[in-house]
């Protein structure tokens, strides 16, 4: 078999990528907080519809979100709720956690 008809492998080093998507998002979370908007309503806001102004200018939010992508926001953001979901689930022993009441309640 030649090389051409194997499949390829791309790496690159996440660690970086998702600690700086992580500083990114806890900055314009703090950034939407102090200028006295709702983080969450406004992230969604963002992530829909790519508009920039749902973030503000404060403490260069704005800049800092439109460098990364979007779906890896999203990504970064799925992947946070899964690592909650599998330490409650490690935690809880196969009884119902608070998590779930929460995740049902809409909370």
């Amino acid at each position: 078999m030649s090389q051409m008809d194997q499949t390829m492998k791309f790496n690159f080093p996440e660690d970086d990528n998702k600690a700086a998507t992580r500083d990114v998002l806890l900055t314009v979370y703090h950034a939407l907080e102090e200028k006295g908007y709702h983080p969450i309503n406004q992230i969604v806001g963002y992530l829909l519809s790519g508009d920039p102004a749902y973030i503000p200018r404060h403490n260069d939010a704005r800049n800092l979100i439109r460098k990364i992508e979007r779906d890896e926001l999203l990504e970064e953001l799925v992947k946070s709720i899964w690592r909650r979901v599998e330490i409650q689930n490690e935690t809880c022993n196969g009884t119902r956690c608070w998590f779930e009441d929460d995740w049902s309640s809409g909370q």
